[in-house]
């Protein structure tokens, strides 16, 4: 009896088998459904990015508007370069031509001067030191006259024996002359100024007429593209030609040399 007691006490003793249908005995901390259901959301695929909520722009919006602030940007840009251009060239303009009214001005007191010297002849001058020495004053005055207009970029227009440029003459007279081509500068009335590439003051001029045609001067190439042909002289005497032939009248029996209204 005493051995089977002390068998049973040796012999641990089990719970019996789990019954059917019950959940197994676990030991430690269970993890929750919170966490469970993440780890099964982390095992599947990324999803696509959800619309941009309710006020705020959408990436394309943004695209497009980023865009349109670069142009902006450029326009602006070119904007401002061409003001900075434009800003420089009108002070290099106003540098050449501020004192186009004051030289406008000059030129009709050196008239004045060439004038008074033309007033005087050769002889007169030869006998009366006096008046040679007055002239020669008027000479030198005259000179220094010239030379400060060749520092401000006014430059004299020779005219004489050069086919009529509307541009740069003024046709006062018509003169019956057939040794000359029609439409040649026969006559200075006033001379005419240039200061730089402008013109200050057209000379006024008489013309030839009743003379053969001018031979057609063949013109040059540009020397550039974006430079534009100007119009030959011979394209100037032709225009003046045309003016002529509409404005007259046919007869016989007409005058010299008269004022050219047309012109």
């Amino acid at each position: 009896m005493s051995d089977e007691k002390d068998q049973e006490q040796k012999e641990p003793n089990f719970p019996d088998a789990e019954p059917a249908g019950e959940e197994p005995v676990t030991f430690g901390p269970q993890p929750k459904d919170s966490d469970a259901a993440s780890a099964e959301e982390t095992e599947e695929p990324q999803a696509a990015p959800q619309a941009a909520p309710d006020g705020m722009p959408t990436y394309e919006e943004l695209e497009a508007k980023a865009a349109e602030l670069k142009d902006q940007l450029l326009r602006t840009l070119a904007e401002a370069e061409n003001t900075r251009r434009r800003s420089d060239r009108e002070k290099s303009d106003l540098g050449k031509y501020a004192i186009t009214n004051f030289a406008r001005e000059m030129v009709s007191v050196a008239d004045n001067l060439r004038r008074a010297l033309g007033s005087v002849e050769e002889s007169q001058r030869s006998e009366n030191e006096a008046l040679d020495t007055f002239c020669v004053g008027i000479e030198m005055t005259e000179k220094e006259l010239t030379n400060a207009f060749g520092q401000f970029g006014i430059s004299p227009i020779q005219a004489l024996d050069q086919l009529f440029d509307h541009n740069l003459h003024q046709a006062m007279l018509e003169m019956e002359d057939p040794s000359k081509p029609v439409g040649t500068v026969v006559q200075e009335i006033q001379m005419g100024y240039m200061i730089h590439d402008r013109l200050l003051r057209p000379a006024m001029v008489g013309v030839a007429k009743g003379g053969p045609k001018p031979e057609p001067v063949a013109e040059a190439e540009p020397e550039a593209e974006s430079q534009p042909a100007e119009p030959s002289v011979s394209e100037s005497s032709q225009a003046y030609e045309k003016r002529v032939d509409a404005s007259e009248p046919d007869d016989e029996n007409k005058s010299g040399s008269k004022i050219d209204t047309k012109l």
